[in-house]
């Protein structure tokens, strides 16, 4: 059977150039990194040349690069190794579950998170991560791309505001890095996160930019690995295979590759939308479709001591300590069809789309179930998800989905196409082919279709 993967931002299969860079870290040259013998200064090399590589990928000094074992961990560091009990922590309602979960961890220690909300269209605005922003507010961390809709988020911008209050700013790149430049000088952050195996490296590590002079404290302790900030024996081939991997990022981001993925996203996008009942998450809508909530700005989710009655409300622990608002802005004007440009002003209206990673696309199919539908391509050779991987084999709908304004129905139609970078035309004409087949016998047996649903 054909077998197609479009679950990419899940993860990515190694390339044969990072396994050939890895394998005789496993066999010939398999020393401790901290020994002071041969076999030891070899494996040092080899990080010591790796960290200057991801220096180039970050553009950053060397000594700024922390290597450690992937996404989650990054997160969690920037989150605990910053904050202390009365400081004002500034996130999205977007976030991936290691920077939300952590957060919720935090209340218990006496620090309060106030969560952005974002537009229908899946971007945070500037000026709701301003307007959230007080005396106290010590870390802002918002993501580059978001891995369940790929929406670009304006980190650059939020940078101008956490430097003008005197706030640290964190980035979770994980789903940005190798899809477009990254740049910590030109973001204006602190901290940024990312991890291998969504960009073609190994599973199990990672890389944190921790800027020069931050005052973080190191998740874990022990030894004097990563000058003392990551504690813990270096995995060489690992951190081998990421410098390979962002190489080889890097070169994709300059010989094309990613703008015939951009092509091949938006030839699925088209041929898939082509069916009746379909629309597209994250890019701006121009009608407004049923299943859309109002999430207009200044609507308080939670206050301190105060239950939120809001769907999207991120689960939390102790009840004091946490403050949810939408504090996000009106999006797209259903009635126009005419929606913000985040390449100009966010104050100034356009039709044009909300930038999006080059590789995906999340499409909602009404009547029909998400997961009966990745079920259904999944036994026809297509792997695709209905939303984060991290969150596999949940009950409840997509909290990206519900904080964009999604209802719990249409949430739950939605799924994530992301496109590995070694995608063929063949791959989408198969997907083309498969999907309008899946879609009509599920809708032909479906209780929502026919109305019997309870």
């Amino acid at each position: 059977m054909t077998r197609v993967y479009m679950d990419a931002n899940a993860t990515t299969p190694l390339l044969p150039e990072v396994m050939e860079a890895m394998r005789p870290y496993w066999i010939e040259r398999f020393g401790n990194a901290s020994s002071i013998h041969l076999d030891g200064q070899q494996a040092h090399s080899a990080v010591d040349r790796a960290r200057a590589t991801l220096a180039e990928f970050f553009n950053c000094h060397d000594a700024e690069v922390v290597f450690n074992s992937g996404g989650t961990e990054g997160d969690n560091t920037a989150i605990f190794g910053l904050l202390r009990p009365g400081d004002h922590f500034v996130t999205t309602s977007i976030e991936h579950s290691a920077i939300l979960a952590a957060a919720e961890r935090m209340a218990a220690f006496g620090v309060e998170t106030t969560f952005v909300a974002p537009t229908a269209s899946g971007l945070i605005d500037p000026a709701a991560i301003e307007r959230a922003l007080r005396p106290e507010t010590r870390l802002i961390s918002v993501m580059l791309a978001n891995n369940e809709t790929g929406v670009l988020q304006p980190v650059e911008e939020i940078g101008k505001i956490a430097k003008a209050a005197g706030a640290f700013f964190h980035i979770d790149a994980v789903q940005g890095a190798g899809k477009v430049p990254l740049d910590v000088r030109h973001f204006g952050c602190h901290l940024c996160s990312i991890s291998a195996h969504k960009m073609h490296g190994p599973k199990g590590v990672g890389a944190l930019f921790v800027r020069r002079g931050t005052p973080l404290e190191p998740l874990l302790v022990g030894g004097s690995h990563e000058r003392r900030r990551r504690a813990g024996t270096e995995n060489v081939p690992g951190i081998v295979g990421l410098a390979k991997a962002a190489e080889l990022a890097m070169h994709s981001l300059e010989d094309g590759t990613l703008v015939s993925l951009a092509a091949l996203r938006d030839r699925l996008e088209a041929g898939i939308l082509e069916l009746s009942g379909t629309g597209v998450n994250g890019a701006a809508p121009q009608s407004a479709p049923e299943g859309w909530r109002d999430n207009s700005p200044g609507h308080a989710q939670r206050s301190p001591g105060k239950e939120a009655s809001s769907d999207h409300a991120p689960r939390r622990g102790a009840a004091n300590s946490f403050v949810h608002q939408n504090l996000g802005f009106p999006g797209p004007d259903f009635r126009t069809g005419e929606t913000t440009n985040p390449n100009r002003s966010f104050n100034e209206e356009s039709t044009n789309p909300v930038p999006r990673v080059a590789n995906t696309t999340n499409i909602w199919f009404d009547h029909l179930e998400g997961e009966a539908l990745v079920i259904a391509l999944d036994l026809k050779g297509v792997a695709v998800s209905g939303g984060s991987a991290c969150h596999s084999g949940a009950t409840e709908p997509s909290h990206v989905l519900l904080a964009m304004g999604l209802d719990k129905t249409r949430a739950r139609s939605s799924l994530r196409f992301s496109l590995l970078k070694t995608a063929t035309e063949a791959d989408v004409d198969y997907v083309l082919k498969v999907v309008p087949e899946a879609v009509a016998h599920l809708r032909a047996i479906s209780p929502v279709a026919a109305g019997t649903l309870g």
